[in-house]
């Protein structure tokens, strides 16, 4: 696992899907500061599910309205799919 944390991965993320400089990409950033239209975060959110193998839900996806909502999502995912996992 990699010692990047969950906001690192997803502000990562969202520079190279927008070809944006990672120090660009803040967490208390918003999608237009950074020109992020509504099919951009569209082929962000795909990129964030491949990423966390996780499946975000279209409607929740919707009420996303900057990146520390969005870091906060992928959280809750994350965490939801790591209790409802079984452990080995």
């Amino acid at each position: 696992m990699s010692s990047l944390t969950i906001q690192d991965r997803v502000l990562k993320v969202i520079a190279t899907s927008k070809r944006l400089p990672l120090e660009s990409v803040q967490a208390d950033g918003s999608f237009e500061a950074l020109g992020i239209d509504s099919l951009d975060r569209l082929n962000i959110l795909f990129d964030l599910e491949s990423e966390f193998d996780i499946e975000i839900n279209d409607e929740e996806a919707k009420q996303i309205k900057n990146i520390h909502e969005m870091v906060e999502g992928i959280t809750h995912l994350l965490q939801a799919k790591t209790s409802s996992s079984p452990t080995e």
